[in-house]
């Protein structure tokens, strides 16, 4: 009977510490940690999605899953309740996605913010402040499955018309070509190679053409120099030419001057002059001349000549 007293006193005992061990744990893991409740929203699939399932914030575990359930006041929108730190401050721009969970097939909230409305999201059921659900990279690319194997089957139905009998001739003949075309190719090259022998031999010509240019530039240089003596030469017996001219204007203006002097005052003197020696030369010619017929007229004077009547100093016989 003791035994069995024991037995239940140590079987309630142990009860009690595994309730008490559950409870201690539970009032840890969720009373000590204060969440907010928001509210998720979607019209899309949520295959995978279990309550309990991690709620994650830019890749950070925050929160979880409370439920799921269908919209009482409209059966096409899924609801997803969950509840985040506290610390998490959440703004209106905020959206879910939903992310896969290794291979288990089970899948979790990604939450991300969009950037364009920094206010402030409030916690609570409100239905105009629900988060909303976006379809993630892989439902994206899930949902155009269907169009990328259209595309895929529409490739191969071109694939399969390309690689038809007839394009298969024509694709020998175009391998045909190839061939020939490489020959010639081959052909080609080796007369690029016989060429490229020559080269060496050209590039000694060309060295030395080079030198002869070099040469001819140097002369051609020291032309151009000579050439510069020149016409500074030219340029100064320009200016030479220009100041003689300038003092031959000047004489040409002085002579033209001596000229109206010398026709306006003294050829008129000159002329009257020569009037008066040639009146002077005809005396002295007429003294002479009475001298050699007549030399006693030196001493005596010149004979008296008969006045005749009508004359000066005539005068009348009695």
């Amino acid at each position: 009977m003791r035994r069995n007293n024991h037995a239940l006193t140590a079987g309630l005992f142990l009860l009690l510490l595994v309730a008490t061990t559950v409870a201690i744990v539970y009032w840890i893991g969720h009373f000590e940690r204060k969440r907010n409740h928001y509210v998720i929203a979607t019209r899309e699939s949520v295959s995978g999605l279990n309550p309990e399932s991690t709620v994650f914030f830019r890749g950070i575990a925050v929160g979880k899953v409370i439920k799921v359930e269908f919209d009482p006041n409209d059966s096409g929108i899924i609801l997803v309740p969950i509840e985040v730190d506290k610390t998490i401050v959440l703004t209106k721009g905020v959206y879910a996605t939903l992310r896969l969970k290794g291979v288990t097939g089970l899948t979790q909230i990604q939450l991300e913010e969009a950037g364009t409305f920094p206010e402030v999201l409030p916690p609570g059921n409100d239905p105009l402040l629900r988060i909303p659900l976006l379809p993630s990279l892989t439902d994206k690319l899930l949902n155009s499955s269907e169009d990328l194997l259209k595309k895929a089957d529409h490739l191969m139905l071109r694939l399969s018309a390309f690689l038809s009998d007839e394009n298969e001739k024509n694709i020998d003949g175009i391998l045909s070509n190839l061939k020939t075309l490489s020959d010639k190719l081959t052909t080609l090259q080796k007369g690029v190679d016989k060429a490229l022998a020559d080269v060496p031999v050209l590039s000694a010509e060309a060295k030395k053409s080079l030198t002869h240019i070099n040469t001819l530039s140097t002369e051609a240089s020291n032309t151009l120099t000579h050439i510069n003596g020149l016409t500074q030469d030219l340029q100064h017996l320009t200016q030479d030419v220009q100041a003689l001219s300038s003092k031959a204007s000047s004489m040409v203006d002085a002579g033209k001057t001596s000229g109206e002097v010398l026709t306006q005052t003294t050829l008129p003197k000159i002329n009257k002059l020569l009037i008066d020696l040639q009146a002077t030369t005809q005396q002295v010619k007429r003294v002479a001349t009475e001298l050699d017929n007549n030399p006693q007229a030196l001493l005596l004077g010149p004979d008296e000549d008969d006045v005749g009547p009508g004359e000066p100093g005539y005068k009348e016989s009695q």
